[in-house]
């Protein structure tokens, strides 16, 4: 292999692992490609293990599949804006939008403007939308190439007057309806003002018109989600007449798109189903996990009979007891209403049950009855237990535990 300087050849993934030094490696960026047969996987968790005791893996193949389940339920010329805000809702950002711009979607959703800059300093080209923008960030918006949502009067003023000072012409602008969601967004009484903003204006252009749906997730409120979207109808159908414009039009959001297909007008918003949570049992029984949080047992320690375990003395030993330490805790993101046996965490496919209260680092779950030793993975949440079952649990929505965990948590993102 003369011609081939600092390349060592193995016959087998084994033989690698087996030759394999630890700190053989630091700040690389390391490929790791091979058909399944050639275990290549046990190379990837043998790197994780060395340099990362607690990682969030997200499974890139998960999100084009669910991205795919969303798209299989509308017609084919639906559009498809996809929300990558809170850092990706808790997955990372630039690399979920880069797995997005492969599969060709149409638009990005992010919250606030410096999440959009942070994508296009990444190199992230898909046209964005930012939905909670402020008069500030106007400006910068602007030179990121990146499309305000306009709510009110006040705010499209202020925008116009940016887009003159800046010799702006025809700029993406995007018209947010409010049919009963209260939050923001023009109220039909506005609708006369709003015409005449942007009426002979070619300082802005109106790339879309849409509004929110506020409880399309819950059938008792089905009758409520019509009206919202007979109201859309109308008023925006009010706004293409006067404008003499046809934009693109959507109110539909993750549940919207499962249980109102009829309403997908020009394009759809996915969000939290991109992540695997869906609405109901049969819809997330079509979704694969995206997110696993991981960690490992630090310590592993015989209690007696009468011994407490953490903080406050929350939990007593009824009996003998093995006793797991993880390195993960509220500082993490897991919520310490997770701990005094209300919660778990998955060792060698075996529930151990968290004991006492979670600490800022660390907690410490019940392993008296599984085959473990230190340095074995635990499974946080995954496949079991999922963000569903701790949202519920813990009386809050998979959003919350998504977003919660902390930036300090390494992702690992993978292709299988």
């Amino acid at each position: 292999m003369a011609d081939f300087p600092n390349f060592f050849p193995y016959k087998t993934t084994q033989e690698f692992l087996s030759h394999y030094k630890a700190g053989s490696f630091e700040n690389e960026t390391i490929l790791v490609k091979g058909a399944r047969s050639f275990r290549f996987d046990e190379i990837v968790v043998f790197l994780e293990e060395k340099t990362h005791e607690t990682v969030l893996e997200i499974n890139l193949n998960a999100i084009t599949h669910n991205l795919n389940f969303y798209k299989s339920r509308l017609k084919p010329e639906t559009k498809v804006m996809v929300m990558v805000k809170a850092f990706g809702y808790g997955s990372g950002s630039y690399e979920i939008a880069k797995a997005l711009s492969h599969q060709k979607v149409d638009y990005l959703g992010v919250a606030f403007a410096d999440e959009g800059i942070a994508l296009r300093n990444a190199g992230i080209n898909t046209p964005v939308i930012v939905m909670n923008p402020e008069s500030s960030a106007f400006a910068a918006m602007a030179a990121y190439n990146l499309e305000p949502e306009i709510y009110s009067a006040r705010e499209l003023k202020a925008f116009i007057a940016v887009a003159q000072q800046k010799n702006l012409s025809n700029y993406p602008i995007h018209i947010k309806l409010d049919t009963g969601m209260h939050r923001l967004g023009f109220q039909e009484n506005q609708l006369e003002e709003l015409i005449e903003l942007l009426k002979n204006n070619n300082l802005v252009s109106v790339k879309s018109i849409f509004s929110h749906l506020s409880s399309s997730d819950m059938p008792d409120y089905r009758d409520f989600t019509l009206d919202q979207i007979g109201k859309f109808e109308s008023w925006s159908e009010q706004l293409m007449e006067a404008l003499e414009t046809n934009p693109i039009r959507h109110i539909l959001n993750t549940s919207g798109i499962y249980n109102f297909p009829q309403a997908q007008f020009d394009m759809v918003r996915l969000g939290i189903g991109l992540y695997g949570v869906g609405n109901d049992e049969t819809e997330r029984k079509s979704l694969e996990t995206v997110g696993t949080l991981k960690t490992v047992i630090l310590q592993i320690k015989d209690i007696e009979p009468g011994e407490s375990i953490g903080y406050s003395r929350r939990f007593i030993a009824p009996g003998k007891m093995r006793i797991a330490t993880l390195p993960i805790g509220y500082a993490d993101g897991i919520r310490r209403g997770w701990g005094n046996e209300k919660g778990y965490v998955t060792i060698n496919n075996k529930r151990a049950v968290i004991t006492g209260t979670i600490s800022m680092d660390m907690m410490m779950v019940d392993v008296t009855d599984i085959d473990c030793k230190e340095g074995d993975r635990a499974v946080i949440f995954g496949a079991s237990p999922t963000v569903v079952e701790m949202a519920e649990a813990l009386g809050t929505i998979p959003y919350e535990i998504l977003t919660s965990i902390s930036q300090r948590v390494k992702r690992v993102f993978y292709k299988e």
